[in-house]
């Protein structure tokens, strides 16, 4: 072996001292590189004291890069909506107030007949019908109500304005002009007693149904029964003042109580008990009846 050869005896040792990482040996016993310098040819591993420190996270104020979140705007409330003009408020009455009720209880918000007063039960009622729809809530029927209100309703029929009565009697016929006359129009559902072509009173009345209807035309009273009682149906007929077969005009209290919701096989029925009871005293067997549309 001549001087500076290496035993491969000695060449496993410097491998064994190297670890488990193989390296190349310079023929004096040390790493070489392509420069023939000495040199090693393993990875270094830094100790603590050489690696390097971690930069520490920014602050969003130390970063020039991102904006700081802002405080979000104060909610400011939407401003109440401005009321119109008045048109009608609690105290009114007449036909534009009977007509308010009337499209109110279409579109139900009002729950009575209408009465053409505009009272609590009605100021109550507009109050609900703006708060539903954000309205200045004032219960008053301004420009604005009205408005949203005959956009949401129909014209109210004849029927509806006066669904609890008091509608104001029709043209008399020519035939209730003269003499003494129970001037009974279906129309207007009323009845008026006329002496010589004036109106003396005036009642509502209901008439018969689709199948047992009131006869039209001109009669006159032929009996007059103070306490009868139907013998075809066994109810009781007060005041019955009969006009044509076993039609009569006569109090009912189911008319009073219900309304129009019901109806009379035939004859003309009376609301109010005063009134007829008063009428009943000063009609006459022979007084004409005129019944027309």
């Amino acid at each position: 072996m001549g001087r500076g050869a290496i035993s491969a005896g000695a060449v496993a040792a410097l491998v064994l001292v190297a670890g488990c990482k193989a390296v190349a040996v310079d023929p004096e016993g040390g790493p070489s590189g392509d420069d023939g310098k000495p040199r090693s040819t393993a990875t270094p591993t830094r100790t603590p004291t050489e690696a390097s420190p971690r930069t520490p996270a920014r602050s969003p104020a130390q970063n020039p890069t991102r904006t700081p979140a802002r405080d979000p705007a104060p909610h400011t409330p939407a401003p109440a909506p401005e009321p119109g003009k008045t048109l009608m408020e609690k105290g009114d009455d007449g036909k534009q107030v009977r007509e308010l009720q009337a499209r109110l209880r279409q579109i139900a918000w009002f729950g009575g007949n209408p009465t053409g007063t505009y009272g609590p039960v009605t100021a109550a009622a507009v109050k609900g019908f703006q708060a539903k729809r954000g309205l200045a809530v004032t219960g008053v029927t301004d420009t604005v109500t009205w408005s949203r209100l005959l956009g949401m309703t129909r014209e109210p029929t004849r029927s509806e304005l006066y669904a609890g009565g008091g509608m104001p009697p029709a043209k008399p016929d020519k035939r209730c002009l003269t003499g003494r006359v129970l001037c009974i129009a279906k129309s207007s559902r009323t009845l008026t007693w006329m002496i010589d072509g004036r109106a003396v009173s005036t009642m509502d009345v209901r008439f018969g149904s689709q199948y047992t209807p009131t006869r039209e035309g001109t009669f006159s009273v032929y009996w007059k029964s103070r306490h009868h009682v139907s013998t075809l149906y066994d109810t009781p007929m007060p005041y019955a003042m009969f006009f044509s077969g076993g039609q009569a005009v006569h109090f009912s209290s189911d008319f009073a109580a219900r309304g129009y919701a019901g109806g009379s096989h035939g004859c003309v029925n009376v609301r109010d008990e005063k009134k007829i009871a008063s009428l009943f005293a000063q009609v006459r067997k022979g007084d004409r009846v005129v019944i027309y549309k």
